[in-house]
Order: structure tokens, then C-alpha cells, then sequence
């Protein structure tokens, strides 16, 4: 539990920073908001441009973990959506509480913990669902989001409307600039790579400064709070259990890939629901509550789901 809660408690102290400087009024109250907008047209499209711009087929080339990780994610996230929007939520609004419910935090808690229980054979299976869950969950939210969000109701024109919306938008724009870079084989300048780095390095720490932000401005709760635990119920133990389901039983991948499945599957909740709410100027109570429930609750849930690990292997 000490290893794992190394790894956490940056992500708590971000929060924790954010909080403080909105509760003793350091930052106005419309930091959360304009700190979020900074991560979602520079630093976050910097990352995914990045990450798309640095990977390879070959490095994707595992057919059976690919299909188990996006199965997990997109097996999760239907079902919630289907739910929220038959208790009524708008389509807007229910994709962010199935993405919420749905996104793993590969990329800041992913890696450290897959180096920590798996050492350098933990990289690419989390190099594979960093991408799966940044760029390709990440879109089918923001593509739901934007038919929710469209007033027109003729197909063609909606579908215009949407393409329209799509096109501007930079975390959608990014990634494919990305991939578009990568399958030319054309290097970039260092200089470009340094920029990147920097900028892209930001996204992470500035959205959980952000989350603290919000989560310190005091608003009426209503049933976020019971929404928000379910959902964490759903992402610590339910979307784990399904991948393993999938990874052992449908897919019968080796044991290594079946651990990493899993305890990919099993990582809180990552800030990327809540940008997405922020961005689009939707209710983010549910979706920051669930970030910071699940967080806390995967230092018990990921420490003993290790120690299992360790002794299955050993």
C-alpha cells in the first residue's frame, strides 16, 4: 500500500493545492474554468499530438489486449450511457457520466504503477490504452456530446453541424495531426519536441489544480454524491472485472497481458470527464466527485489488487 500511495499522493496534493488557493481565495472564481480552457486548447492537445506523433503499428500490434482494453472501456461506457439517459439525462450529459464512469487514468497513474508491479514489459500495453482512452474514447465522448449539443434536426445538416464542430475542436484535431505525422515517418525538430514536451507536461498537473478549484467552490450537491459513488463502484470493480472476464476467458491472452488488462482497467478515474464538462459548460459535479472518490477509494482497491497479482505469479 505504500508503493501505490506514492504514487497517488502527488495526484492528491495537486488536488489538494487547487483547493487550497480557491478556499483562501488565491485564485478567483473563475480560475477552475480558465485554467481548464489552457489545458484543452494547448497543453492536453500537445500531449495527445505527442503521444499519436511517437507511436508506431507495431507498437499496437496486439490484437487481443487492443480488443480487451477498448471492450472494457466502450462495454462500460454504453451501459452507463444507456442508463443516464433512460433516468432522462441529456445526451450532453450523460456521455460525460459515461466517461466518467469509463476512463481510466493511464497516463498519470498507469504508467508509474505498471513500472512498479511489471517493470519495462508494462510500457507498451500502456502506451496502448493511454491511446485508447486519450484519443479514441476521448472522441466518441466529445462526437456524442456535439449531436447532444446540435438544435437541427434534418441528418445532413446535423451531420455538417457536428463535422463542423468536430473540425474546430482541438482534442480532436490533435491526435489525427498526430497519427498523420507519424505514418509519413517525418521527424520533427528537436526544438518542436522540447515544446511539446513542456507543454504537454502541463496537462495533467493543471487539470487536477483545476479539479481542486472547482470541488472548492461550494454548490448544492443534490444526488451527486450517490451517483458519484456508484460510478465508482463501477470503475474500480466492475470495469476490472470485465476485463478480466474478457482477457482470460474470451481472449485467453498470456498472463502477463491479462494482469495488465486488469489493472489497467482498475485505475481511478482521470481528469479527462471533467475537462470535457468544464469545456462544454456542463455540470461537473458529478463528474469531478467521481474523480476525487474513486482516487481516494484505488489506494486500497489497486494495493490489494497487486498483492494478488504477486502471489497468483509467484
Amino acid at each position: 500500500m505504500l508503493s501505490t500511495l506514492e504514487i497517488l499522493l502527488p495526484v492528491f496534493a495537486l488536488i489538494l493545492a487547487g483547493f487550497f488557493c480557491r478556499r483562501r481565495n488565491l485564485l478567483g472564481p473563475s480560475a477552475a474554468s480558465e485554467l481548464n480552457r489552457f489545458v484543452v486548447w494547448l497543453a492536453l492537445p500537445a500531449l495527445l499530438f505527442d503521444t499519436m506523433a511517437h507511436s508506431t503499428w507495431r507498437q499496437l500490434d496486439q490484437p487481443g489486449f487492443v480488443a480487451t482494453f477498448s471492450l472494457a472501456c466502450a462495454g462500460i461506457f454504453v451501459l452507463v450511457l444507456i442508463a443516464r439517459m433512460l433516468k432522462g439525462r441529456h445526451l450532453a450529459d450523460a456521455s460525460i457520466d459515461a466517461i466518467a464512469a469509463s476512463y481510466p487514468n493511464t497516463g498519470y497513474i498507469g504508467f508509474p504503477l505498471g513500472m512498479l508491479a511489471y517493470g519495462n514489459a508494462s510500457l507498451t500495453p500502456t502506451t496502448i490504452a493511454t491511446i485508447i482512452v486519450a484519443c479514441v474514447l476521448f472522441a466518441v465522448a466529445i462526437v456524442l456530446i456535439e449531436i447532444g449539443l446540435q438544435s437541427e434536426r434534418a441528418p445532413h445538416k446535423l451531420g455538417l453541424k457536428v463535422l463542423k464542430a468536430l473540425a474546430k475542436n482541438p482534442l480532436i484535431v490533435s491526435p489525427i495531426l498526430g497519427a498523420l505525422v507519424s505514418g509519413a515517418h517525418a521527424p520533427l525538430p528537436q526544438s518542436v519536441e522540447t515544446f511539446l514536451k513542456l507543454l504537454g507536461g502541463a496537462a495533467s498537473p493543471c487539470a487536477l489544480v483545476s479539479l481542486g478549484l472547482f470541488l472548492a467552490e461550494k454548490r448544492p450537491a443534490g444526488n451527486a454524491r450517490a451517483t458519484s459513488l456508484l460510478f465508482t463502484v463501477v470503475k474500480l470493480a466492475v470495469q476490472p472485472a470485465f476485463a478480466w472476464w474478457m482477457a482470460a476467458h474470451v481472449f485467453a491472452l498470456p498472463p502477463l497481458e491479462v494482469d495488465m488488462a486488469v489493472l489497467l482497467a482498475a485505475l481511478p478515474t482521470g481528469t479527462g470527464p471533467y475537462m470535457l464538462a468544464e469545456f462544454y459548460e456542463r455540470e461537473a459535479h458529478v463528474t469531478s466527485q467521481t474523480i476525487l472518490f474513486s482516487t481516494i477509494a484505488s489506494l486500497a482497491t489497486l494495493s490489494v489488487l497487486l498483492l494478488l497479482m504477486q502471489r497468483h505469479g509467484g
